[in-house]
């Protein structure tokens, strides 16, 4: 009987990583400059080594068999720490240095990207942090496809997977400036009476408020959607529609009087604001530096009345080991 070969190899365990993350060896050829040709060898050459059948190839591209599951999360495992092993004795710097990519809602991108990158430059002057804003919908199809190394998303209820909560907001109905009689909040049962531009089904407010909404037996008037915020606010402050959005999507607005906003009650709607991370990035020191700053940054923007938000009685993360102070993990790149 021929004797399998049982040794992993390094840059086999990424070409074959670069396949699964790629969805196919074309794509992985490009992304990795590798010949489509040595891709399909390498990865044949693992699955006789291994005795089992790891990918199946069909027209739309690679699915992972349960042995191909199982290594992919050992390969990932292993290419992370010999990543860290290589900064560990090659870096000459004394604070985490490298690109950091975070994709963040445009509602709290209004209150938050000015100070993260200012808290940014200041402790991590070694970091480059590119910020992509979008509507919720969107930044979680990116991060599913692990285009982001964290991401601000929402959630009304706890999911699984690495996430810390950084803080809880309230719903409101978003009214044209001029239109009385509005006191200071509204009866849920009430919002059927405003025709309502609201973002797209898959968008994360869309369901937070659907669900509450259905929950309680009652109906909107949805007339427009559109995953555009500025967009909505613009059509709000026209006067030719209604919202129902959080306070930090109309911070701004507010303060100038070209919207108003009214607290929906009986019940609140409410949902908190989480920071989640790629879970191949999960003991990146660059990546854990920025992930242990951003609440920093949020708890200041709360207490600091910038954000019209509550802090969360405990944020550890969930799904994972708590990255540790910014400190801590400053110290632990020197």
């Amino acid at each position: 009987m021929r004797e399998r070969w049982h040794a992993l190899d390094i840059r086999q365990l990424k070409y074959f990583v670069g396949v699964v993350e790629a969805g196919s060896f074309t794509k992985a050829a490009t992304n990795l400059n590798v010949a489509q040709s040595a891709l399909s060898l390498h990865v044949r050459q693992m699955e006789e080594g291994f005795g089992t059948q790891l990918l199946v190839r069909d027209r739309t591209g690679i699915s992972l068999t349960d042995a191909g599951e199982k290594l992919l999360k050992h390969a990932r495992t292993i290419l992370r720490q010999v990543t860290l092993a290589e900064a560990d004795l090659t870096s000459k710097t004394t604070s985490p240095s490298g690109e950091v990519t975070i994709g963040i809602p445009s509602g709290a991108a209004k209150v938050m990207v000015s100070e993260l990158l200012a808290q940014s430059k200041e402790a991590l002057p070694n970091v480059a942090l590119k910020i992509v804003e979008g509507m919720t919908g969107q930044l979680e199809e990116w991060m599913r496809a692990g285009r982001f190394n964290l991401a601000v998303l929402y959630r009304t209820v706890e999911s699984p997977g690495p996430m810390s909560i950084l803080a809880r907001e309230e719903f409101c109905l978003v009214v044209p400036p001029g239109e009385p009689p509005f006191g200071s909040t509204i009866r849920l049962a009430e919002l059927h009476s405003f025709p309502l531009a609201v973002p797209m089904r898959s968008n994360n407010v869309r369901r937070s408020v659907a669900d509450v909404v259905a929950q309680h037996g009652c109906e909107l008037d949805v007339r427009y959607e559109l995953d555009s915020l500025s967009t909505i606010v613009t059509m709000v402050a026209e006067g030719k529609t209604y919202s129902i959005l959080t306070p930090s999507a109309i911070q701004k607005e507010v303060k100038l009087g070209l919207v108003r906003s009214v607290r929906i009650i009986d019940p609140v709607i409410t949902r908190s604001v989480i920071l989640a991370v790629n879970p191949r990035d999960e003991h990146s020191i660059v990546v854990s530096a920025v992930r242990a700053l951003v609440p920093e940054v949020v708890k200041k923007l709360v207490e600091d009345g910038q954000w019209p938000a509550t802090l969360p009685e405990a944020s550890q993360p969930k799904g994972g080991q708590p990255p540790g102070s910014l400190e801590q993990i400053v110290t632990l790149a020197k």
